[in-house]
């Protein structure tokens, strides 16, 4: 487990220095109608470097007033948007592909630096969310209408519309893939977006909208606000967002359900999840205990994936000292350092929170 105040490794010390000059000057912006935008708001929420707890940059509680800009913003541009073609956009998800791969290490360092996984998982954080970009790609064959004779003189048709303005709320854990699990489709299929990642981690997101303005994703289609309850409770509320898409836990799910559709909204909202396994005797025993210590361990455990629980079958029992072996070996360290398994968890209290489950 990942305490505080440990010494650090050379590259660690690299990062606490890169943390602490960052944190004199640097506060995250907001991004509307094609702009970054400095905040104006009064209130601010410290990023921490979660192996080093240095500040790495301000991310501000967005107000009222730009809170409806992003929405003005997005409403605004969904008209002509909405009608631009289908080829256009899917060439938009084409560069965007590209962009992506090609900035993927800046991506990932930005991941490492403030959510704390270790570099490779912070790559595969962004090949997951790319995976849905190349999907995204393939938008003309998703969008086909179906037409059924119902009669000699009577068809049926479907037809695939956007519905105007949608609403994206990210979790910390993933900071690349959530936000382009919503960018790209919503994108794609001719809606406006506005979203909201993690105030614990925005900069990959921040990254990911200066990708969309540099493959020329128009003014007003994608807008980044920031901030708690108060930017949550605007998204699920304004009238002029049509839909809400949430991952996070079960109590945030839960109001953000609730408030969005109280209002008319269409939502899905990804609770939080516990994965289970149970094994059997007749198990491969290493490939078995290798895969539970990955399910477990991976990103601290911080994911909705995580295996939370094993239930060994019979003799199965008998590997579980196996199980604490491997677990005792795996290394805990900065997420730039070489060698390391996993990471820090993202903060003191999460980290508190596990010990008291323990």
């Amino acid at each position: 487990m990942y305490r505080l105040g440990r010494k650090l490794t050379p590259v660690a010390r690299f990062h606490a220095a890169l943390s602490t000059r960052l944190s004199h000057t640097a506060t995250t912006k907001l991004f509307i109608d094609g702009q970054f935008v400095e905040s104006q708001t009064n209130e601010w929420l410290d990023v921490h470097n979660p192996a080093t707890q240095e500040v790495v940059t301000r991310v501000p509680k967005t107000t009222a007033g730009e809170l409806d800009e992003a929405a003005k913003s997005a409403h605004s541009a969904f008209k002509e948007w909405s009608r631009t073609s289908i080829m256009r956009r899917q060439k938009l998800m084409l560069d965007l592909q590209h962009a992506i791969r090609a900035n993927t290490d800046a991506l990932a360092k930005s991941i490492v630096l403030e959510q704390g996984k270790v570099l490779s998982d912070a790559h595969g954080d962004i090949m997951r969310g790319l995976q849905v970009v190349d999907s995204m790609a393939g938008i003309p064959e998703y969008m086909l209408g179906t037409r059924l004779e119902v009669a000699a003189d009577m068809d049926t048709y479907t037809v695939r519309e956007p519905l105007g303005v949608v609403a994206g709320i990210c979790p910390f854990n993933f900071p690349a893939m959530m936000p382009l699990w919503m960018l790209p489709v919503a994108l794609v299929t001719g809606n406006t977006l506005v979203l909201k990642p993690s105030e614990r981690d925005p900069g990959a997101a921040m990254l990911i909208a200066q990708l969309c303005a540099d493959v020329g994703v128009p003014r007003g289609v994608v807008n980044i606000v920031h901030g708690v309850h108060e930017a949550v409770d605007f998204l699920t509320s304004d009238a002029r967002i049509k839909a809400v898409s949430f991952v996070g836990s079960n109590a945030a799910g839960k109001h953000v359900y609730e408030r969005a559709t109280q209002h008319g909204k269409r939502c899905q909202a990804n609770l939080g999840a516990k994965n289970h396994a149970v094994i059997l005797p007749d198990a491969n025993r290493e490939h078995a205990l290798n895969a539970i210590s990955g399910a477990a361990f991976g990103a601290a455990g911080q994911r909705c994936m995580a295996l939370s629980v094993a239930v060994f079958v019979g003799t199965a029992g008998d590997w579980i000292p196996d199980l604490v072996e491997r677990a005792r070996k795996l290394r805990v360290d900065g997420g730039m350092e070489p060698g390391a398994d996993l990471g820090p968890m993202i903060s003191p209290r999460a980290l508190h929170r596990a010990e008291e489950i323990i």
